[in-house]
């Protein structure tokens, strides 16, 4: 038990600049005590004091605006930040090194009996505001922009951006163990970047059509420009 509280405190002074020592850490982070007071909660829960259980994640609500259901499977060195407005429902399961803040919903889309949550694998961070919704699963080391609505299986090493979210595929360098890439503001502009696709072929069929009425060389296939094999941007490598 003291490990994982020494582990958490670690984990927080790691992913917040704000945090300067490991005493404040301890007497004034809420997403902290949530998972805390869930840990509790969640060994209750096994123990089938469901009620008590219950009483006690809704006394960690109360205190801390961070609801974590009792029967939900967390990882270690999970981090919360800031902490207001998180839900994390009942069959949610989070991997290791996961971080998540304020205003994030781990949600259900089923009244369906069995998995309806999320699962969120090792090194995943998600913006704030954002929905991840469904039994789905999100892929290891991927980030969910700010506000996105996740709704569909997520690969690993993706970045997802946008209502209904659309996963991106990315260039660069692995998150350090225990070091999630908590750059969550990087995020790509796909619809910037459709349109600008759109405006490319448009000035081409422009070109086209130009050097076609003053005499110039036609293309050998008239709709050779407007079948260029143009990758959508799910299968473009994005660099952030």
């Amino acid at each position: 038990m003291l490990k994982t509280i020494r582990q958490d405190i670690c984990c927080t002074l790691e992913r917040d600049p704000a945090a300067r020592h490991w005493f404040e850490v301890l007497t004034s982070y809420p997403g902290l005590h949530a998972i805390w007071l869930y840990r509790i909660a969640h060994r209750l829960w096994g123990a089938r004091l469901r009620l008590l259980a219950r009483w006690l994640s809704h006394l960690a609500r109360f205190l801390t605006g961070v609801e974590i259901h009792p029967a939900a499977r967390i990882g270690p060195r999970f981090f919360i930040d800031h902490g207001m407005g998180v839900v994390i429902g009942e069959t949610a399961e989070i991997g290791a090194d996961v971080t998540l803040y304020h205003g994030v919903s781990l949600g259900g889309v089923s009244l369906a009996p069995g998995k309806r949550h999320p699962t969120l694998e090792d090194g995943v961070v998600v913006g704030a505001g954002a929905k991840v919704l469904g039994a789905i699963t999100v892929g290891k080391n991927s980030r969910i922009g700010a506000n996105a609505v996740v709704v569909q299986d997520v690969e690993p090493g993706m970045v997802v951006v946008g209502i209904p979210g659309k996963p991106v595929k990315r260039k660069g360098p692995e998150p350090d163990a225990h070091h999630p890439d908590l750059r969550h503001d990087v995020l790509p502009d796909v619809v910037a970047e459709r349109l600008d696709r759109i405006l490319l072929r448009l000035d081409e069929v422009e070109r086209a059509i130009h050097q076609s009425s003053n005499g110039g060389s036609e293309p050998e296939d008239d709709d050779a420009l407007l079948t260029t094999d143009v990758p959508d941007f799910y299968a473009v490598d994005y660099t952030i």
